[in-house]
């Protein structure tokens, strides 16, 4: 790298957003340039896979399951509606990618498995993200990696669960605390409102 690129290097990092407005304008950066559907579709066509996204997210809930899953318990997990579930599995079960088998405790409920056409389907997606992921995050520390991973699930965790209680950003957890401020803390950042 020239002496040019370091300086120039230097002047990006210098101005990037720092604390909670930096984590903010990396998520919405990632979450724009990992839902285009152009990106997608690419995706999909380096593992050999024709479905659409809301398809894959199913057919890997299926997966986490570890057996068949209820279509309420799909769509809990999945935080849409059943009735869109449903129709996501007629799709998918037409693709031979997902089963319906008979609820052994409930006679009038069907519960919906994964079937082996699916879960190679999402291995060869699993694989060629993984592989993308190598390729960019080449020589990225692996403390680096694993930090990252960490804040993200946190992230995550937190998200789905005010999702699930139907709480918005700013109504208290149960802890008495809003999530940015719990945020920050664990951040070592501060609130914009708290400075």
């Amino acid at each position: 790298m020239s002496d040019e690129e370091d300086a120039e290097d230097d002047r990006t990092t210098a101005t990037e957003p720092r604390g909670l407005d930096g984590l903010e304008d990396v998520l919405d950066t990632l979450a724009y340039l990992l839902t285009r559907s152009q990106e997608h579709e690419r995706r999909m066509a380096r593992a050999g896979v024709t479905a659409a996204r809301s398809d894959v997210y199913l057919l890997r809930a299926l997966v986490e399951a570890e057996g068949p899953s209820r279509v309420s318990d799909l769509a809990a997990r999945l935080m849409v509606k059943s009735s869109h579930v449903t129709r996501q599995i007629d799709r998918l079960q037409g693709q031979q990618l997902v089963e319906r088998t008979q609820d052994t405790q409930d006679r009038r409920a069907r519960r919906v498995a994964i079937t082996a056409d699916g879960r190679e389907l999402i291995d060869r997606l699993k694989q060629a993200n993984l592989a993308s992921l190598t390729n960019v995050l080449d020589g990225v520390p692996e403390p680096d990696v694993a930090a990252t991973v960490s804040v993200l699930r946190h992230l995550i965790d937190r998200y789905v669960h005010r999702v699930r209680i139907g709480l918005t950003e700013d109504d208290p957890l149960p802890d008495g605390n809003t999530g940015a401020p719990v945020a920050a803390a664990r951040l070592g950042t501060t609130t914009r409102e708290g400075g």
